[in-house]
């Protein structure tokens, strides 16, 4: 069936034993992965990352997972990402099993409406399906409020605002600020910090323009010389740090689903075209070469190496510039094999 938008965080708040398979599509796949972890946490469960690829070639999988104990008797979610239609008859099968143990969710992106997958899910009373559209205006301006709160930070609506129109809506993008922040002001849920425009000027989403993006950007395309200039052109205090990692981290963050949807299938030119204006002219070449280069999953591990330098640079008094430029010239090496 389909979520209204009135009702879907309830339903995931508080999930319905009838609903045994969830779908989240649409060009947000941010805002879908958020609802995903939401309906994890909820769940109280372990993720269980199965396939498209596996559930295509054997469609008796996913009924078969769901039904199975966990080994330790423990909970799990099912996850499939990226999925497509591929999965559609994996999916019926799940539907119709007398009896699951978990439930599975699967993150698309843009789905026709004649996708045999979203017809399914809307259709069947125990499966969940909603569309991810980024939001705008004050939807976006909420989102930032809501996400910031989580971090025990209050935000007010001018700030909202710009740090919304700085990440491009995108929800991940937004959360990943709103820990740095929290971070940085030593804000929780027991400590409320208010959020501070001198705060956004230096760590911000927007600081990661010019040089910043160009020296991440160059370890992601693995020039080594051209690297090791930016690096030594860095200032005596090297008060460039923070913002060059903030702009790896965003561009990381830009190409993860990008580079998802061309496992799925799509063509590189594609993607550009279909991000409009959303996309800087001067950013295409980049980032086609980047697409091209770097998998998924090699993706995820830089994204987590980069979390870990942002931890160290924040709670470690060792020089910053040896750290990053060390992890820059590792990504750079990597970009390379």
């Amino acid at each position: 069936m389909k979520a209204s938008k009135a009702t879907l965080l309830a339903s995931l708040d508080r999930p319905s034993p009838e609903v045994r398979f969830y779908l989240f599509y649409g060009p947000d796949e941010s805002g879908s992965h958020a609802l995903a972890h939401r309906l994890l946490k909820s769940l109280g469960a372990e993720r269980f990352v199965v396939t498209a690829g596996a559930v295509r070639g054997d469609p008796a999988l996913l009924a078969d997972e769901a039904s199975a104990m966990g080994l330790f008797g423990d909970k799990r979610l099912l996850w499939i990402d990226p999925a497509g239609d591929e999965i559609a008859e994996g999916v019926a099968g799940l539907l119709s099993a007398p009896a699951v143990e978990s439930v599975a969710i699967a993150i698309a992106g843009s789905l026709k409406k004649s996708s045999a997958l979203l017809k399914l899910a809307e259709a069947d009373r125990g499966a969940l399906a909603h569309a991810s559209y980024l939001p705008e205006g004050r939807d976006a301006d909420r989102m930032v409020v809501d996400l910031a709160r989580a971090e025990g930070l209050r935000v007010n609506g001018e700030l909202a605002s710009r740090i919304a129109a700085s990440a491009g809506a995108n929800q991940a993008i937004i959360a990943s600020e709103m820990a740095k922040y929290a971070l940085y002001l030593g804000a929780s849920a027991e400590a409320v910090r208010d959020l501070d425009p001198e705060t956004i000027e230096w760590l911000g989403a927007d600081s990661s323009e010019g040089d910043w993006q160009r020296i991440g950007d160059l370890a992601l395309d693995g020039r080594l010389a051209e690297l090791g200039d930016a690096l030594q052109r860095l200032s005596p205090g090297a008060t460039e740090v923070v913002p060059i990692v903030r702009a790896l981290q965003r561009r990381v963050l830009q190409l993860a689903p990008l580079r998802a949807r061309i496992e799925q299938g799509e063509r590189v030119d594609s993607i550009l075209t279909s991000m409009g204006k959303a996309l800087f002219w001067r950013d295409k070449a980049i980032l086609a070469r980047l697409l091209s280069q770097w998998s998924a999953a090699r993706l995820a591990q830089v994204a987590e190496r980069i979390s870990g330098l942002e931890r160290r640079l924040m709670l470690s008094p060792a020089p910053a510039e040896a750290a990053l430029g060390e992890e820059l010239l590792a990504i750079a090496r990597a970009s390379r094999r």
